[in-house]
């Protein structure tokens, strides 16, 4: 991580002055308060920083962001705090700017099939403001009821149904991007496809390293005409795997495919009892939507597939409310694994489809090797994995096995002609991890799109690159020993 800089520190007070001028009611700088932004989702490392600001509209955005270029003043990012990768644990002579507070969905345009939203604006509150009308926003993370928008564009957020409908990348038809300097652009727009370069899809992911998202314009689906869901119970996780594969090389795509292991299965049904089968070693959910002939033949299909593979159980919802049911338990997987141990380490690493059955079963050699329970629940239709790795923070060398774990995983995920993330991002998790995918040329180009946008590296600095020299004179980050150096962070 990069040094802090002591002049901040002593400026710290006329900055703070200068950014309430800016954003008046919009400034936390009370130790106390600070310690409510000291962390994202990924809750075992904590850092206070310099300061909050909380903008309100783009303007404040800019001005804020300007103030900072103008002081050299470094810049983290935060959308809902949900990232699982540490995308946005601030620094501590750095500016935390949240965007919380710019919730409004400026727009609703059906006619255009799309929805104008501020970066605060909840996942899930784009699709309730327009199921009324039959239209709905495809992607939906576990955590869609309190992640934002701003943040699922800096991640490129999937969910259970970016199998057929595709990952936030999918689904945004534009963004206004505020650069380092405060100045906005505009990228894409309502119409479906636009000229030039892609610009969209190479800010889309980009983990807040090249601006801030300060306005989305996404795009909506009309509601499927039937949609329902099956519960398909198999005797090892193993066979669960080799099913995913066999329905898409029958060439269905269900809408979602998910897999939980037992030990995720008993822990959502001490959670909140969705009715899993307790029997079953591995489950299954699987959705499939369309027009009603095709989903009842489809499901007569893939019944037939999972009968062949070994499937113990096969049960189709009936009516919505069988269908929420099912997904119910999914959706609360990660809460109900979290009160099995003090702490969690949720990994995000994607594979072939195929190299399901041998990762799992090496998956689970790995966590007896390493004495640590890891619960598996993931998205099977597109090999994203997300192992959940138990562990007691308080328990002396409990993290650095955790850690040691989930760097493992990732390289296996590699190793199997996989990618070290799918939808969570790099981050400060992975960054170390980045030359098992990248030689020192590739991650050079992507270093250079970054000095592009953000020359000074005063946004999100530390994040993603293993290191970044290419456009910080004498101020090369570095991290060592290939595990994340969180000691070394900057500290108040």
């Amino acid at each position: 991580m990069p040094e802090p800089k002591a002049d901040v520190f002593a400026r710290r007070s006329a900055l703070v002055e200068a950014l309430a001028r800016l954003v008046p009611e919009g400034v936390v700088a009370d130790q106390d308060a600070l310690a409510a932004y000291d962390c994202d989702a990924l809750t075992a490392y904590r850092q206070k920083p310099l300061a909050v600001v909380l903008p309100t509209t783009a303007d404040e955005v800019s001005a804020v962001l300007a103030l900072c270029h103008r002081e050299k003043v470094r810049v983290v990012p935060r959308g809902a705090g949900t990232s699982l990768s540490g995308g946005a644990l601030p620094l501590s002579d750095g500016i935390l700017l949240g965007l919380s507070r710019m919730s409004r969905i400026k727009e609703i345009d059906l006619e255009n099939r799309c929805a104008v939203v501020e970066p605060g604006v909840t996942n899930l509150a784009i699709t309730k403001a327009v199921e009324g009308q039959g239209f709905y926003y495809a992607p939906d993370p576990s955590s869609q009821i309190a992640c934002s928008i701003g943040g699922n564009v800096a991640e490129n957020s999937g969910g259970i149904h970016c199998l057929k409908y595709g990952l936030t990348t999918n689904n945004l038809l534009g963004v206004e991007l505020a650069l380092m300097t405060g100045e906005r652009i505009r990228i894409g727009g309502k119409a479906m496809e636009a000229g030039g370069l892609d610009l969209l899809g190479l800010v889309t992911g980009s983990e807040g390293l090249l601006g801030v998202v300060t306005e989305v314009t996404v795009r909506l689906l009309p509601k499927p005409e039937v949609a329902l869901a099956s519960l398909v119970g198999f005797p090892s996780i193993e066979t669960a795997g080799q099913c995913v594969s066999a329905i898409i090389s029958a060439g269905i795509i269900p809408a979602a495919m998910e897999i939980m292991d037992r030990f995720t299965i008993d822990a959502v049904e001490s959670y909140c009892a969705p009715g899993y089968p307790r029997d079953a070693a591995a489950i299954l959910i699987l959705e499939v939507d369309g027009i009603a002939g095709d989903v009842s033949r489809l499901l007569t299909l893939v019944e037939g597939i999972a009968r062949k593979v070994g499937a113990t159980s096969f049960v189709t919802s009936t009516d919505e409310r069988e269908r929420q049911r099912i997904w119910l338990g999914r959706k609360a997987a990660f809460a109900a694994s979290g009160r099995i141990a003090p702490d969690m380490l949720c990994m995000d690493g994607t594979i072939p489809r195929r190299e399901l059955p041998r990762v799992l079963s090496r998956i689970g050699e790995m966590s007896k090797d390493c004495g640590l329970p890891v619960a598996n629940v993931f998205h099977a239709g597109d090999g994203n994995l997300h192992p959940l790795i138990m562990f007691d923070v308080m328990k002396e060398g409990d993290l650095d096995k955790a850690e040691k774990l989930g760097a493992d995983i990732l390289k296996l995920c590699v190793e199997a002609g996989g990618v070290l993330t799918g939808e969570h991002g790099v981050g400060i998790e992975k960054r170390d991890l980045m030359p098992l995918m990248f030689a020192e040329g590739d991650l050079a180009q992507q270093e250079r799109v970054k000095c592009a946008f953000d020359p000074d590296a005063l946004l999100n600095p530390g994040k993603v690159f293993p290191s970044l020299s290419a456009c910080v004179e004498g101020g090369a980050m570095h991290v060592h020993q290939g595990r994340i150096p969180f000691p070394n962070l900057p500290r108040l």
